[in-house]
């Protein structure tokens, strides 16, 4: 029996009233947390790879199985798509993703984005793109900071550019992400994905299987 996934479940309501201060906060901080040494030799390989690609570069971060990486080849065919997920487990699950001529243009890395983010940033990556595609929501009003709007790396997400899309069946949260890009300055547009489009992710496709709207961010952070 296929899975069913069950609909957001949160005790908040609105936009979160502490949003702003951490915002405000951590966009007039630094985060200077060590990057990992896996992170950074993760990080080294791909670097090597983009310096020798020399050309647009599409990001999708939370890439979970890497479908959506695969999909984004397919859109972006003048770029390299590097999808980077936290989890072992998820990547191991595509194991032939470097088949194909779509494959050849892709990359899947193991590594946390805390650290990933800031080394590509650092690094100045030619991002056209970055797509943040179901991620976590934390629905609960006290994980507010684990969200990535709301959290220190929110910057970082700035810096990387491109042009950001962010993908939830969580309304609210990408209300607040727009909420967070207006503090920073920064314009998006919020709409829902139609019913019938096509899912580029298991989520997307659990999510569509019962019936939840699904909500779409975009904005143009180059």
């Amino acid at each position: 029996m296929d899975y069913q996934s069950r609909a957001i479940d949160s005790n908040q309501e609105g936009v979160h009233e502490e949003l702003e201060s951490h915002v405000r906060k951590y966009l007039q901080t630094s985060f200077r947390k060590p990057i990992a040494e896996h992170s950074q030799q993760a990080f080294d390989r791909v670097q090597e790879e983009v310096t020798q690609w020399q050309g647009p570069v599409v990001l999708d971060s939370c890439c979970g199985v890497g479908e959506s990486t695969l999909h984004l080849a397919g859109e972006h065919a003048d770029a390299l798509v590097i999808g980077v997920d936290k989890s072992a487990h998820r990547l191991a699950k595509n194991t032939a993703y470097r088949q194909g001529e779509l494959g050849q243009r892709c990359l899947l890395v193991r590594a946390d984005l805390n650290d990933f983010w800031r080394l590509a940033a650092q690094a100045s990556w030619p991002l056209t793109h970055h797509y943040i595609l179901y991620p976590n929501p934390w629905p609960k009003h006290k994980h507010l900071g684990r969200r990535w709007h709301g959290g220190a790396l929110f910057p970082q997400i700035l810096a990387l550019g491109g042009k950001l899309e962010v993908r939830s069946n969580w309304r609210l949260y990408v209300e607040e992400f727009q909420v967070a890009l207006q503090i920073a300055g920064q314009q998006s547009v919020i709409k829902q994905l139609p019913n019938e489009h096509s899912p580029i992710t298991p989520f997307e496709r659990k999510y569509q299987a019962t019936d939840q709207p699904l909500w779409q961010l975009q904005s143009n952070l180059c």
